[in-house]
């Protein structure tokens, strides 16, 4: 009896609640973007889809059919979109790798080897798959938290298997791309970091969820639980973000989270999880794109808001649409949600929905400039001409449409040649100096080496009024990139060590930004042999981020250069501990054991790192060492040819070799 009476109370709230949209309110408050919204409040929390699932079941059903719904998760059959109907091989030629993937036991692998004089031979096991499968399908490894990408991903488009995008010519960074928040916060709902690192994780969601679009949903959840509806035909419910009845800028800040891909210089304090649905971004972040004179038809992958933004179309809509008094006062303007319903898969909409809403403005047949015949061998498709499908200029075997909304030009008129024209900002109209300076710092060392970017920055650097104490972070970083240590010191001292120490470089945060201040100081000293000064600089730099392995190992090699053998030993350990495959801190505590005379864990230790970078030089190096000390000629002869394969100028390896002969 008293679970009936439970099944029937669950049942009559859960009525009560999906009815929410037809009874009366009692929070209704008229439509104003001044007002806050319930669930931007810091209280607020996220509750996952699965709590949104409960009253929204047929936006839940086909949401996770979206690019956004399967946007990652666990690798599985059922998740992965790759051909493997036949062997797969993907060639590295730059660094002489070849690229696999297989099924075993419901678990997919990724295998790495080489073949001849040399053979190799590495497999891990994937853990999650990113992307839809819409374009591509890339796979992702855990290790005790940690995430990173491996080098093979599936392009759907094509069904080609190939290297991810970023890892060709010569740029394979193998199985140790870190995937920090700043991937993640666009590819997935929000994940739980561990304070102090860039990419370990203690929970990482299975796709992007409703709360990325409408804000946190406890408020909401609460609200309606408690009986509070709202009539949302005629008020807008303050306790959750209904992204349609923003203002235009707010409702596209929206989708410009992540459909504005670029170069990202966040706001002092501000991490890439903190934006809300309803806010500003540019309270946020600000977002840079190179531009260049003639070069009108390249743009890159997750760029179609700042393409739409440039069409006539978007620009004549935005005001002579606008409905004052509508809840929704841009619902016949030309916004994302114009062509698109986020709720519902490209795949699932039929291609001529698009061309409707083109014609919802363009009703008349004299709005098109195509002959009739030409027009119907074009099946009447707006969008085949005005918005063609092509290639991104930064993911290979990739075609998107255009956002750019335009008569099409005749090849013969596109210029060849392009110039780059500057870096601009592409939500925000005007930025600090020290905004830009980051900006140009950023484009050089994540995009285009150019440098140009470094002097722009260290132009505006110069500047009279950019105060050096809340530039610190960014005249660090072009230092430290240029190199340019000895300025990087200078600047320290200026400040003075025990200030920048004790009272500069003192804040944990999500994007680490003292940590990584710290670290580089702590470079600069240990470039110029100041160990102990880089010791301290180290050691700051882990006491507030101890899970940046990097900073660890920097630390560790510091107290070796010190010779303070027990703390450089438990450091090494301690990143071991947390990445086995951290072939640096391999190589050092295999250092560590051999001043011990401990060669067999020496050996044992290298053996590991050269089981993981077959062409580790310094690893060979060393294990050719042990090997001659246990007079081990053959081994050593084999390592030598490794070392002389990797680096056939390398003194010590070509002089060895010519003594062994003469034996």
């Amino acid at each position: 009896m008293k679970r009936s009476l439970f099944v029937l109370f669950f049942v009559l709230i859960v009525i009560i609640i999906n009815s929410c949209e037809f009874n009366s309110n009692k929070v209704a408050v008229k439509s104003n973007d001044s007002l806050v919204y319930l669930n931007h409040s810091d209280s607020a929390k996220y509750v996952g889809m699965q709590t949104c699932k409960n009253c929204h079941q047929n936006i839940y059903t086909t949401f996770i059919e979206t690019g956004m719904g399967k946007s990652i998760d666990e690798a599985s059959l059922k998740k992965s979109s790759g051909d493997f109907s036949k062997p797969i091989l993907v060639n590295d030629n730059a660094k002489n790798f070849n690229y696999s993937a297989s099924w075993q036991n419901n678990n997919l692998f990724v295998e790495e080897s080489r073949k001849g004089n040399f053979p190799y031979f590495r497999k891990e096991k994937v853990s999650y798959i990113i992307g839809s499968g819409q374009h591509t399908n890339s796979h992702l490894m855990l290790h005790n938290g940690y995430l990173t990408q491996m080098p093979l991903t599936f392009y759907a488009q094509l069904k080609k298997w190939d290297l991810p995008p970023g890892f060709d010519d010569g740029n394979n960074t193998r199985f140790s791309r870190k995937i920090g928040l700043e991937c993640m916060s666009c590819h997935n709902s929000f994940p739980e970091i561990v304070e102090g690192s860039e990419n370990k994780y203690t929970y990482i969601p299975n796709g992007i969820g409703c709360e990325r679009c409408h804000g946190p949903g406890s408020e909401h959840v609460k609200r309606k639980m408690n009986g509070e509806l709202v009539d949302t035909s005629k008020y807008i419910d303050y306790s959750i973000v209904n992204p349609a009845k923003l203002s235009i800028d707010l409702q596209f800040d929206v989708c410009q989270r992540c459909h504005l891909q670029g170069n990202t210089v966040l706001k002092d304090g501000k991490t890439f999880v903190d934006f809300k649905p309803g806010k500003k971004l540019s309270d946020y972040m600000t977002v840079f794109l190179p531009k260049y004179k003639n070069a009108e038809d390249e743009f890159i992958m997750a760029s179609h808001a700042d393409r739409l933004k440039q069409s006539k179309c978007f620009i004549q809509s935005v005001d002579s649409k606008k409905e004052e008094k509508s809840l929704r006062p841009y619902k016949n303007g030309l916004t994302c949600v114009t062509c698109h319903n986020p709720h519902v898969s490209v795949k699932k909409v039929e291609a001529n929905n698009f061309n409707t809403s083109c014609k919802s403005c363009h009703s008349k047949n004299n709005d098109c400039s195509l002959a009739i015949d030409k027009r119907n061998l074009n099946k009447n498709n707006c969008v085949n001409c005005h918005m063609p499908q092509s290639g991104s200029i930064d993911i290979p075997h990739v075609t998107v449409h255009d956002h750019w909304i335009r008569k099409p030009l005749p090849k013969e008129k596109i210029a060849k040649t392009r110039e780059f024209i500057g870096l601009f900002a592409i939500n925000e109209k005007q930025t600090d100096k020290i905004t830009r300076a980051k900006a140009f710092v950023q484009q050089y060392e994540k995009f285009t080496p150019q440098k140009y970017y470094l002097d722009s920055a260290q132009a505006l650097l110069k500047s009279v009024d950019v105060n050096l104490e809340q530039a610190l972070d960014v005249f660090t970083h072009l230092y430290f990139i240029q190199n340019n240590f000895n300025e990087l010191i200078n600047l320290t001292n200026k400040l003075g060590v025990d200030v920048v120490l004790n009272k500069k470089l003192n804040t944990v945060s999500t994007n680490n930004k003292d940590a990584w201040i710290s670290y580089r100081i702590g470079e600069a000293y240990f470039s110029v042999k100041e160990y102990s000064m880089a010791e301290k600089f180290y050691a700051n730099s882990i006491g507030l981020a101890p899970y940046i392995l990097d900073f660890q190992n920097k630390y560790g090699s510091a107290l070796l250069k010190q010779e303070k053998i027990i703390p450089a030993k438990k450091t090494f350990e301690f990143i071991i501990n947390q990445d086995p495959k951290h072939t640096q801190a391999l190589l050092n505590l295999a250092y560590i054991y051999e001043i011990e005379n401990n060669l067999k864990k020496s050996e044992e230790l290298l053996l590991a790192a050269l089981k993981l970078d077959p062409d580790y030089e310094q690893a060979w190096i060393n294990i050719t060492g042990i090997y001659l000390n246990n007079n081990n000629i053959a081994s050593a002869k084999k390592s030598l040819a490794n070392i002389l394969r990797i680096n056939p100028r390398n003194e010590m390896a070509v002089n060895t070799n010519l003594f062994l002969k003469k034996r």
